[in-house]
């Protein structure tokens, strides 16, 4: 396993892969794997032990074995889904089958492997996980940026917005709130400071992120 491991490209040691195997030989293989691949490996042997670990904010991701006591892992996936969204999951198994590998895929996860599976396969695809969990994770940070800076603007500052990004000139912003030109026009800079934007174009742009068209 080492041998594979040392011509992989250096990760950063910050990233977490979560294995939840009831096999505790698995479990142990696999810790020394992706240890040696330069990432965080935490271990759990049932659904129930991995869901009392917090929430990280770091690239991460989730092998997790499909037959599971108790909770299994395809309704491990359900909770995974709503709770910790940007956890990409790559489920493994010495028993799928084709209607079970299906269900996992259309459910989100990003690979499906059937024990035994090779260093590489895993590694491969723990890798791209981590590639799709860190795009994730900075779209999360960007979209709560965006809503921060949208709390700063006064209802006032929001109305205008609002008008101005569907093209409404200043003009008709200040008949339709019953207030003058001017004071529009300083609340459009007022925008443009507490949005971050130096062009017209960026606000537009903030606005269909946050989805100011509702």
């Amino acid at each position: 396993m080492k041998s594979l491991a040392k011509g992989l490209p250096a990760r950063p040691n910050e990233a977490i892969v979560f294995v939840v195997d009831d096999d505790v030989s698995v479990r142990e293989s696999l810790e020394l794997l992706i240890g040696d691949a330069g990432w965080q490996a935490e271990m759990f042997e049932s659904a129930q032990e991995f869901l009392s670990r917090p929430r990280v904010f770091v690239p991460n991701c989730l092998v997790l074995d499909v037959r599971l006591p108790g909770l299994n892992g395809l309704e491990l996936q359900r909770r995974v889904a709503v709770e910790r969204p940007d956890m990409p999951i790559i489920f493994i198994t010495g028993y799928g089958d084709v209607p079970m590998s299906v269900q996992a895929m259309k459910a989100g996860a990003v690979e499906f492997l059937t024990k035994p599976f090779s260093d590489n396969d895993i590694l491969s695809a723990i890798q791209g996980a981590m590639e799709r969990s860190g795009a994730a994770l900075r779209l999360e940070a960007e979209m709560n940026a965006l809503r921060n800076r949208y709390a700063l603007l006064s209802r006032r500052e929001r109305e205008v917005m609002r008008l101005i990004v569907r093209g409404v000139l200043n003009k008709q912003v200040a008949h339709e709130l019953g207030i003058s030109e001017i004071t529009v026009k300083a609340h459009r800079g007022q925008v443009m400071r507490k949005m971050s934007v130096t062009s017209f174009a960026e606000l537009v742009n903030i606005a269909a992120k946050l989805d100011l068209s509702r």
